[in-house]
């Protein structure tokens, strides 16, 4: 993936920068390289994290959060008072994910849910302050419906792997990747968002609502 995005060397400096996590979150990075569960890993994270302190986010919903990595650190940003909403259609991720929550002393901080994502963001009245985008890939443009009125003004709107392993560059691609190449075509050309995307791991695209 690196090296298709950032050159590898690189990479690896930017990755050996990093404090060392605590270990919940040691742990969860474990789980996530043994078992194959995609998490944004920590650079990332630290990215979200600090965007949520920027603006002083309050309420977070997360589209598509597997053992909870990235919802813990949102959770962190939040801060207490805070809330964050979990999303993911795997009943057992979500056990896992509570005692993450649990052992990381922030499960009071966060709601889990278990169902479709976009359905789960579609019956919000509430507005917030970030929307994180990490569901399945061929449901990205679907994403572009629902988001818009579920967040505030200047609130983020923020989505992982839209640069794909570079994928996004190829020629023939694939469904999944078209869907992706829909999805930023149509971010960057939405008046209500300014977009820029993140050269960072796999992509991170990160909108300002308008």
């Amino acid at each position: 993936m690196a090296g298709e995005i950032v050159a590898t060397a690189v990479d690896r400096y930017m990755l050996d920068l990093l404090p060392e996590r605590d270990p919940v979150l040691r742990e969860m990075e474990a789980q996530a390289g043994k078992r194959n569960i995609p998490i944004v890993g920590p650079a990332v994270a630290r990215v979200l994290y600090q965007y949520a302190r920027l603006i002083q986010a309050k309420r977070v919903f997360e589209m598509g959060s597997a053992i909870g990595y990235s919802t813990l650190w949102w959770a962190r940003a939040v801060g207490d008072g805070g809330e964050v909403f979990y999303t993911d259609g795997d009943k057992k991720n979500a056990a896992e994910a509570r005692g993450y929550f649990q052992r990381a002393g922030v499960e009071g901080r966060i709601r889990v849910q278990t169902g479709d994502a976009l359905e789960l963001l579609s019956e919000q009245k509430q507005e917030f302050d970030i929307i994180f985008n990490d569901v399945d890939k061929e449901d990205y443009p679907r994403v572009l419906f629902l988001v818009g009125s579920r967040l505030r003004r200047g609130g983020l709107f923020i989505t992982d792997n839209v640069l794909w392993s570079g994928r996004v560059t190829h020629p023939k691609p694939d469904e999944t990747t078209r869907a992706i190449q829909e999805f930023n075509q149509r971010l960057y050309a939405m008046p209500e968002f300014f977009t820029t995307i993140i050269p960072l791991r796999d992509g991170l695209a990160v909108a300002v609502k308008n």
